[in-house]
């Protein structure tokens, strides 16, 4: 039975490598989104019901464990996800006799412009901008123009349905990737310890401490929602042909 069992299994390393890059993008994908709904929708709520003494405890011991999986995840996550796609990109243009490289380019000039023109409606932090609801709406519009514009530069009749939806889906976890470690991260460390160091030597939690918290928070809420069509794009790649062959 054994035998048998591994008889059929493929030989070729690039089959190997490509299922070793799924799996792995798979494993670490599912525990930066666990640890970001964990994020959303425990450890947030959770937080505004502990007294300061206790939260001074808590949470630096807490957000330095979770987040260091958080970022290391999504970067593997990420990395695993892009060496994935480009194999898809590049057999789809070698099939057609095209060129990968406009693909690519397009891909990280598209979603990298527009995580900073998102990131810079998070800086003023005050006014309609500090609004949740407001910003959904901008992010929606922006996201939507950058989804239409990729569309565009790579309708040459030749581009999957996987490539064109793992190009848009794989957009958005480039974003939140840039969020983690851009904006999330950085700030949660200067919070960590600024708030150790309130907890333990009684010393002030700095002004801005408000405002950065409030961008983290915007951040992570965003990431979490951006999450729900970035896994909708993933399926429909082999699953539903939104966007031909």
């Amino acid at each position: 039975m054994s035998y048998v069992a591994m008889s059929i299994l493929p030989d070729d390393l690039q089959t190997n490598l490509l299922m070793l890059l799924r799996w792995t993008h798979f494993v670490a994908g599912i525990t930066w989104i666990g640890l970001l709904y964990f994020f959303n929708l425990v450890n947030i709520p959770l937080m505004k019901e502990l007294d300061p003494a206790t939260k001074g405890k808590v949470m630096p011991a807490l957000m330095s464990r979770a987040l260091w999986w958080f970022r290391w995840s999504a970067l593997v996550t990420v990395l695993a996800g892009l060496a994935y796609w480009g194999s898809i990109v590049a057999s789809d243009a070698r099939n057609a006799g095209a060129h990968s490289g406009w693909v690519m380019a397009s891909f990280f000039l598209v979603w990298t412009l527009t995580w900073g023109i998102l990131y810079a409606l998070l800086i003023p932090g005050r006014g309609l901008l500090d609004k949740g609801w407001v910003l959904a709406i901008l992010y929606i519009i922006i996201i939507g123009h950058s989804a239409h514009l990729f569309l565009h530069w790579n309708s040459g009749d030749w581009e999957s349905n996987r490539l064109l939806a793992i190009g848009i889906g794989g957009g958005f976890g480039w974003m939140m990737l840039l969020n983690v470690w851009g904006v999330i991260w950085r700030i949660q460390k200067r919070l960590i310890a600024w708030t150790k160091a309130n907890a333990e030597n009684g010393t002030p939690m700095p002004e801005q401490s408000k405002r950065m918290a409030r961008m983290a928070f915007l951040t992570s809420r965003a990431n979490a929602i951006l999450s729900l069509p970035m896994l909708f794009f993933m399926g429909a790649a082999s699953h539903y042909p939104m966007f031909g062959r």
